[in-house]
């Protein structure tokens, strides 16, 4: 759910970031969605020209991922496996991201140890995940999963010990070849109590999953006391 909510954002940033400011040509670049869920961001990759390859422990995951890639007449692979061990051969892909993931895997120094190997020198990593800080306990533990009144995922979907500062990804990245570039909040856009009560509407059945969405919206950019999304670069030694 929160990656529905989120995806118009950090999509818009990567795509800005890789075809804009990097001018990248993005048409049969090699591609991995480490974490791909339901296929969302592959898609919106695969559009853009990527040859996508997805990756995901879930089985059911992947099955909803491949069935909607054939509704949308998309070529996209789907593999099962985990970030920790990548079953892929060294420097195989220019541009690998990361959604949502980061905060969720058991061994995060091995997730990014990874990604540096499979990435081809000069290749792209982009990534967001949740800034462990007193505001990211409050929105996305308390308000979002704990309190009954406006809780809209379940309780124990995030922990917040395994949110991850910027100082301690960007020490991570570089410890194994990976340069961070930039990194950047994803805010909320709009007054918080019109956020609260749309929250208390879907959770009375009083908005749909969509309306919800469209009053609950973020955009890039700002402070990342909550979350962050961001890119970096393989060294060409590395």
């Amino acid at each position: 759910m929160l990656r529905t909510m989120l995806n118009p954002a950090r999509f818009a940033y990567f795509r800005q970031t890789l075809t804009e400011r990097l001018k990248m040509d993005l048409q049969g670049k090699e591609t991995l969605d480490i974490g791909c869920g339901g296929g969302l961001l592959a898609e919106e990759f695969a559009r853009l020209g990527c040859r996508v390859t997805g990756i995901d422990p879930s089985q059911p995951s992947l099955e909803t991922a491949r069935a909607h890639a054939r509704q949308s007449g998309l070529e996209i692979e789907y593999r099962q496996g985990v970030g920790e061990q990548l079953p892929f051969e060294d420097a195989n892909f220019d541009l690998v991201y990361c959604c949502d993931v980061l905060e969720h895997v058991n061994d995060l120094k091995q997730v990014i140890a990874e990604t540096a190997r499979v990435l081809t020198p000069g290749g792209i990593y982009c990534f967001d995940t949740i800034n462990r800080t007193l505001f990211s306990k409050i929105a996305a533990i308390k308000l979002l999963q704990e309190w009954k009144a406006t809780a809209i995922m379940p309780p124990n979907l995030h922990d917040w010990a395994q949110f991850i500062r910027p100082a301690e990804l960007k020490r991570l990245l570089t410890q194994h070849g990976l340069e961070p570039q930039e990194m950047q909040g994803m805010t909320p856009v709009g007054n918080p109590i019109a956020w609260l009560l749309a929250l208390r509407r879907y959770k009375r059945g009083k908005l749909s999953f969509k309306q919800m969405c469209e009053r609950v919206r973020f955009k890039g950019g700002g402070n990342m006391l909550a979350s962050y999304m961001g890119y970096a670069l393989k060294r060409a030694s590395g």
